[in-house]
């Protein structure tokens, strides 16, 4: 994919290349003054009408009318210097692919040191580009008719640089493997229900096991009754289905410790049960194992990237579905660490499942916990459809989660936990705990009860069911999924015990 070279060659035939452009002042410099002499000055003129703009986000084409080797530049405008972030140039970027793949151009070349900063530099634009480059050319394969034609990709980048071409290389390809992952889970959430069962998500799981060389153990419905998995057990009792507890080891150690563990919900579709969601959120409910894509997209990533740390991925799943056999309000169940869970609302599965998910994440070693889940609507109402909800038993654990998170630009918002939530949770005249203590405060109720099966364990949850999906297409991708989650958990994992700068 990428070829990386140290000096811009203007003599070389390219179908395009990609220069950035401050707007610190109008006069042409480096390989835009180099074009601007073989375009007789023209790119001078455009810059001073305004016809080539420095504005951020701009992407101005223009064609060299065989004046150059070069065939068609595309200049970015990156906006003042000074206010250039990691975050604002991988969304330029973005844009600037997509421009890019509109002209069905199979390859191109970037001046890479046309985007570096004084708090920018190389590695990092390399790999915002390299991020940009796998999110902003991502495109789901529908069930349309296609015309036989097929599609032109991108097959080819040559980046020039006069950074070190191993270290720009090696940034070029963590950040496409960040953005690979994340596409990957974006195709898990927007498969229809009926094409991903949970033992289809298994498969994709056994699959990915054997790609990265990862251990993979699938319990099956008896494994989990001779667990004692209750919870899991009791939202699978509608379907006809078979769940299944999905698990991916990762050893980066030589010992099995400091055990980061993983889980994700892969409810892969949700009715509501007989608390029956009505007609129209019901709609999109394929997408409630956006956890467990989230997990298994970060493990891709760090299937790829071999950290040295040690990983542990959990996925319960099962469909919520309607039955005569389907679990109903008022009935009383036990989870796997035997704490009794009496249900009032069939509706709020995704903490059953993930309450056996984590204990048995704890079985496996784990010795810190990250569970995300597209949980519930009480996120959205709180936080909309932009920032991520977070709770968490552990200040330092949260800390290094934010931080990641911060780094991805994937944004995280801490919401509480007291005693009374706690009361409120354990609440119940004929079990332990209640699994919907009511509306108010919902999102702080489900965490709240996930917590109660963390325990001591070091904790973080995450409430992705607003960001999960996107209802129209942005600089980085199309409408659907979004693949939340991957890159703050591959970029948490990757930094987890580092000592601080």
């Amino acid at each position: 994919m990428f070829k990386v070279k140290n000096e811009v060659n203007v003599t070389e035939v390219h179908e395009a290349l990609v220069v950035g452009l401050f707007t610190k002042n109008q006069k042409t410099a480096g390989v835009t003054s180099e074009l601007d002499s073989l375009l007789d000055g023209q790119i001078t003129t455009l810059l001073k009408e305004g016809d080539i703009s420095t504005k951020l986000h701009s992407v101005t084409k223009i064609h060299t009318l065989g004046k150059s080797a070069i065939k068609r530049v595309f200049f970015v405008g990156l906006g003042r210097e000074d206010e250039v972030s990691f975050e604002s140039i991988r969304e330029t970027f973005g844009k600037t692919v997509k421009a890019i793949s509109a002209t069905k151009l199979e390859s191109f070349a970037i001046a890479l040191d046309s985007f570096v900063t004084a708090g920018l530099d190389g590695n990092e634009a390399a790999h915002a580009f390299g991020e940009a480059l796998a999110l902003a050319t991502y495109k789901f394969a529908d069930y349309k008719q296609k015309p036989n034609e097929p599609e032109k990709q991108i097959k080819e980048v040559v980046v020039y640089t006069e950074s070190d071409i191993e270290e720009v290389d090696a940034s070029l390809t963590v950040g496409y493997a960040y953005g690979k992952g994340t596409n990957s889970a974006r195709t898990l959430v927007n498969l229809p229900g009926n094409m991903l069962t949970a033992t289809d998500l298994a498969n994709y799981a056994v699959e990915l096991g054997k790609k990265y060389e990862f251990e993979v153990e699938i319990l099956e419905k008896e494994d989990m009754e001779k667990l004692g998995m209750g919870a899991l057990l009791a939202v699978n009792k509608g379907s006809v289905e078979p769940p299944k507890m999905i698990v991916l080891k990762y050893q980066g150690k030589e010992t099995w410790e400091d055990v980061i563990g993983l889980v994700g919900k892969g409810i892969t579709f949700d009715t509501g049960g007989y608390s029956i969601k009505p007609k129209d959120g019901i709609v999109g409910m394929k997408s409630d194992m956006g956890g467990a894509a989230a997990v298994l997209g970060a493990m891709e990533v760090i299937g790829e990237l071999r950290p040295e740390k040690n990983v542990v991925a959990v996925i319960p799943s099962t469909d919520n579905m309607i039955s005569g056999d389907a679990f109903k309000p008022d009935d009383v169940v036990t989870a796997m660490n035997g704490k009794t869970i009496e249900i009032l609302n069939t509706d709020a599965e995704g903490r059953l499942a993930l309450a056996d998910g984590v204990s048995y994440a704890k079985h496996h070693g784990a010795s810190y916990l990250i569970d995300v889940a597209t949980l519930t609507g009480g996120v959205i109402v709180a936080l909309g459809n932009d920032i991520t909800g977070a709770m968490t038993n552990n200040e330092a654990l949260f800390e290094q989660v934010l931080e990641a998170s911060i780094e991805a630009g994937e944004p995280i918002w801490r919401l509480p936990i007291t005693e009374n939530h706690k009361k409120r949770v354990r609440k119940s005249l004929v079990a332990d705990l209640n699994n919907s203590p009511g509306r108010d405060g919902h999102a702080i109720f489900a965490g709240t009860f996930i917590g109660e099966f963390a325990e001591d364990t070091p904790w973080v949850h995450l409430d992705i069911a607003g960001t999960a999906t996107i209802s129209s297409a942005h600089d980085l991708g199309p409408a659907g999924g979004t693949g939340v989650m991957v890159r703050t958990l591959a970029t948490f994992v990757e930094r987890f015990g580092e000592p601080e700068e």
